[in-house]
């Protein structure tokens, strides 16, 4: 049985990434801050951990909690504050980077002991095309006419991580994807993609084969070329 950890699971792309998961026959253990908020995953049959990705202690005793850890998917993440330039500064984008971008490092160094363990251990990054720099400087696509400082900054930086990491750790599988523009909580559902559309990606690399693909960066139509 595999055993699987997801970030922010209590609702939006976290909750359905549960949901096909445990479908597919994982064990799921719900990574949520408050768990009052639970009630949808318990009755997929996760199961609850709490977790605040920016707190380390909760980091730590949730994964102490954890019998062991095959995929770990790094999926919760902010928008942060709708600032104008002039009122986005330092504090602001240290929020954002905070949950999107330390919080992946928090929860990876702590899992890294239990995944270590795994006959196949597998680490997937939810980032976005936001930070795809090929993407916003496309005027075609859609992510060119997004302008925000803190976001986009911090998805361009879990693709860079999701590099690295998968460099590091060269007996882990670790990869980026990117799920679309889904209809979310995150953009009051103006997504043209449903959740489950929206997590395509997430779960082809969630349960990739021990010889699958290590350092890639990819959609719900496949690995994207950097």
């Amino acid at each position: 049985m595999t055993t699987t950890l997801i970030t922010g699971a209590n609702k939006g792309l976290g909750l359905e990434t549960a949901r096909r998961l445990i479908e597919a026959g994982h064990t799921v253990y719900a990574g949520m801050r408050d768990t009052s908020k639970a009630t949808d995953a318990a009755a997929l049959g996760a199961h609850i951990v709490q977790l605040d990705v920016t707190d380390q202690a909760s980091v730590d005793a949730a994964i102490a909690s954890l019998p062991a850890l095959d995929v770990l998917i790094n999926n919760a993440g902010i928008t942060g504050p709708q600032a104008t330039v002039e009122e986005f500064g330092a504090d602001e984008l240290h929020s954002v980077l905070d949950t999107n971008v330390y919080s992946i490092v928090r929860v990876t160094q702590a899992a890294l002991p239990l995944l270590s363990a795994s006959d196949h251990p597998v680490i997937v990054n939810v980032a976005s095309g936001l930070g795809f720099p090929r993407f916003v400087m496309d005027p075609d696509r859609v992510e060119s006419s997004v302008l925000t400082l803190g976001y986009t900054t911090s998805k361009a930086a879990v693709i860079m991580l999701g590099i690295q990491y998968s460099k590091l750790l060269p007996g882990m599988r670790v990869n980026t994807i990117d799920p679309g523009y889904t209809a979310t909580d995150l953009n009051g559902k103006s997504g043209p993609q449903t959740v489950t559309e929206g997590t395509d990606a997430v779960v082809a690399m969630a349960t990739i084969a021990a010889d699958g693909p290590t350092g890639t960066f990819s959609d719900r139509d496949g690995v994207i070329a950097y």
